[in-house]
């Protein structure tokens, strides 16, 4: 069995692109506050921007909020996911946005209910109670997991920009390069990434040198002030991998997505030539 970032670097190569779909259907972008409409919603992104997309990122709460029939619609979108998958003949890996982080007991039917109950390939991961934790969602190599890293929201330098200091060095380092060196010692089936934030290109960078070949999840682009280029620039791997750019509001809100998808994949691809990549 391959593992998740081998099956995602497939991906990458087939679309020529590191482009991650969020599927985030707030309430005020449907017309009605169902699960018909939020189904609806993501189906038609799903549609538009499938050929695009190197990854596709439901947020688990915009459809937990809905009861259980935005669970079964949920279950419904990662089949969406899959049916374009198979009409475009690549398989497109989906990421649960859910950032689960409980003791291993818990974790361990929180990742049966992500990985067997809705089929997704890969979830967003709280490391915060420690490897116990992680351990029951990167047990199989074909699932994986992006651990919390360095967030976009404002309040994550409360915690994540803490000092650290390591066994045996004087220095500190901020608890978020703790995390990414403490996740590289994870992921020993090649199944473990991280979550930096776009709008912290210099965390990206120092994250980056910390970990050179672990893939990162970069959320934040646009809305929350990250900048494509300065992500790209900060993150990139030495092979012009390594990163997923995770678009949601912008091409959801677009009067063509498709268009809108497209050109945001054309961009990363032409950025990416100007870095000699």
């Amino acid at each position: 069995m391959e593992s998740f970032f081998s099956f995602l670097e497939k991906r990458v190569d087939d679309c020529s692109s590191l482009l991650c779909i969020g599927l985030d259907p707030h309430a005020a972008d449907l017309p009605a506050k169902t699960a018909a409409s939020a189904l609806d919603f993501c189906r038609k992104l799903i549609k538009a921007g499938a050929p695009y997309a190197a990854a596709f990122k439901p947020n688990a709460a915009f459809f937990e909020v809905l009861g259980p029939e935005g669970w079964a619609a949920l279950k419904s979108v990662v089949e969406a996911v899959q049916a374009e998958s198979d009409r475009l003949g690549s398989r497109i890996p989906v990421i649960l946005d859910a950032k689960r982080g409980d003791i291993a007991s818990t974790a361990d039917a929180y990742a049966q209910s992500a990985f067997q109950n809705l089929g997704v390939d890969a979830i967003t991961l709280n490391p915060y109670l420690g490897r116990d934790s992680i351990e029951p969602f990167i047990k199989n190599r074909e699932n994986g997991v992006f651990l919390l890293c360095k967030t976009s929201n404002p309040g994550s330098a409360d915690i994540q920009d803490l000092p650290v200091f390591e066994t045996g060095v004087k220095t500190s380092t901020p608890l978020y390069v703790h995390i990414a060196r403490m996740a590289q010692g994870w992921n020993d089936f090649n199944n473990v990434g991280l979550v930096v934030g776009a709008n912290h290109p210099q965390v990206m960078a120092e994250v980056r040198s910390a970990v050179p070949q672990m893939w990162i999840l970069a959320p934040g682009i646009g809305s929350q002030g990250g900048e494509i280029e300065a992500t790209l620039k900060a993150g990139l791997r030495r092979d012009g991998k390594g990163m997923l750019i995770n678009v949601s509001r912008s091409l959801a809100r677009a009067s063509n997505p498709t268009a809108a998808a497209a050109e945001m994949r054309d961009n990363i691809v032409n950025i990416k030539r100007e870095l000699g990549y």
